[in-house]
């Protein structure tokens, strides 16, 4: 049996935050060969049903795997048409079984998950890693963005509470240009992953970011 001892092809931060009545997930499309910026259309957030929104950080392959395994959970649960669709709550359980099966054959899948939704009328936003551990909670970043990113999230969650769908957006873009600056993994390209009670689900991009390295005259 072949095992996956380091990742080879990775994406670096995924981000995800609550507001008021839907969830945000955000990552840029950097798939990094090692330290070098090697592919650059990488998409990491995808709309998984009219429920979930799904976003990937770590080895590409994996998620590629996976993604296409949950794809095909969709695709049977159309066929069957008895109303009951996959939930979040169902594909976060899922996902930590799995992981968590995989790493206890010492063949891990090398990637961290945020999963967002709605369900039962309420937001929903959890994560797990390639050991299996998962949590629940309103704002979530992978990576480096756990060191950078999180602060700067629950600080805004301290000041308002009840952010609309664009205050958690523009957050969510202001986290990535400080990443931007300050994680070597990064890149100005991303993507914007949205479920709303409202406006249902939507995933634009890749965006750019609006960035300044005026400031790097200083750094020599």
């Amino acid at each position: 049996m072949l095992c996956s001892r380091a990742p080879i092809t990775t994406g670096t931060s995924v981000l995800g935050i609550k507001f008021n009545g839907g969830v945000v997930i955000a990552a840029d499309i950097l798939g990094s060969y090692g330290s070098l910026a090697r592919f650059r259309d990488c998409p990491r957030v995808m709309k998984v049903n009219d429920n979930i929104i799904l976003g990937a950080g770590g080895d590409y392959a994996d998620f590629q795997y996976l993604k296409d395994i949950i794809e095909q959970k969709i695709i049977d649960e159309e066929c069957l048409d008895d109303g009951f669709p996959l939930k979040p709550k169902s594909l976060h359980c899922w996902l930590t079984r799995v992981l968590y099966n995989r790493r206890s054959k010492l063949d891990p899948f090398w990637n961290n998950f945020i999963v967002g939704g709605i369900q039962d009328d309420e937001t929903f936003l959890g994560t797990v890693d390639k050991l299996g551990t998962a949590f629940l909670d309103d704002h979530i970043a992978t990576g480096y963005g756990a060191y950078i990113a999180l602060p700067l999230m629950r600080d805004a969650l301290e000041k308002t509470p009840d952010m609309s769908m664009r205050e958690a957006q523009g957050l969510l873009v202001k986290c990535l240009t400080v990443l931007f600056y300050r994680d070597a993994r990064s890149f100005p390209k991303y993507q914007l992953a949205t479920i709303s009670k409202d406006e249902g689900v939507s995933v634009i991009g890749p965006l750019e970011l609006e960035s300044n390295w005026d400031v790097a005259h200083m750094i020599r």
